[in-house]
């Protein structure tokens, strides 16, 4: 048995840092790094690659809406060759960089509001996926586990990608299996032991229990811990000590067995 553990990271901007990338880093086998529309720039995005690249963290791009100021997670009303566009234009400033550094850009998980209304919206959903598989149709494309997840990760497979599902530990889920608004109280959980529980749950029963008690099936390979936490590092580390004490092996999305 064995699972990915992911994280969003290279969020830093200027001389604003954001997140415990550092340190998280040490824990996890895929880097999300943003691309500089909803968080990082050019030199946050080549440091972040060194330091995936140094430790053997895989790494994706994580394309948002170009909303630096509400970090991608505010609506925008774009068309779908527009975010078509800016999947592409995104996806290629980060693969510059893995060229740069001779590393090799394994997968896309699009951001925030970009991959929230790509679960629900078939246009924004076609538009982000043929992005992806314009740029490299070997790129692994990150979409939601669970029933909820199935329009993003069809279109995903009806243009070509190999699609792996994701869950969120340290989410609160929805009895519809969507994630609960950050707007709202208990939407981040961040007791590890929990946290912990939730995704040895995810990688061995493939269930995650929604705010109202109920269960619901998801088939995860790859799980997803935010790094701008206050508490993100002891977060990742006590989900890999569990998952490996209940041997899970814990591995990178695109590593070959």
């Amino acid at each position: 048995m064995r699972i990915d553990l992911n994280c969003d990271m290279g969020e830093s901007f200027g001389n604003y840092t954001i997140g415990l990338d550092k340190e998280v880093i040490q824990y996890i086998t895929s880097a999300n790094i943003a691309c500089g529309w909803h968080a990082g720039d050019p030199m946050v995005m080549n440091r972040t690659i060194q330091m995936a690249k140094t430790i053997g963290v895989g790494v994706g791009a994580h394309p948002g809406f170009p909303d630096l100021l509400g970090f991608g997670r505010r609506n925008m009303d774009c068309t779908a060759d527009e975010i078509r566009n800016y999947v592409i234009y995104q996806i290629g400033a980060l693969k510059g960089f893995c060229e740069a550094n001779k590393i090799k850009l394994s997968h896309v998980k699009p951001h925030g509001n970009l991959y929230l209304t790509a679960v629900e919206n078939a246009v924004v959903a076609e538009a982000v996926a043929t992005a992806v598989v314009s740029v490299d149709p070997d790129l692994i494309y990150v979409a939601l586990a669970g029933a909820k997840g199935d329009l993003m990760s069809r279109i995903g497979k009806e243009v070509g990608l190999h699609v792996v599902y994701e869950a969120f530990p340290d989410r609160a889920y929805t009895p519809e299996g969507t994630l609960v608004s950050r707007r709202q109280a208990g939407a981040l959980i961040q007791d590890p032991e929990e946290v912990a529980r939730r995704a040895l749950k995810m990688a061995k029963e493939r269930e995650v229990v929604a705010i109202d008690g109920s269960t619901i099936d998801i088939n995860a390979q790859t799980l997803c811990v935010h790094g701008d936490t206050p508490v993100a590092v002891d977060l990742v580390r006590s989900i890999r000590e569990l998952l490996e004490s209940e041997g899970v092996s814990v591995k990178p999305m695109g590593q070959k067995d």
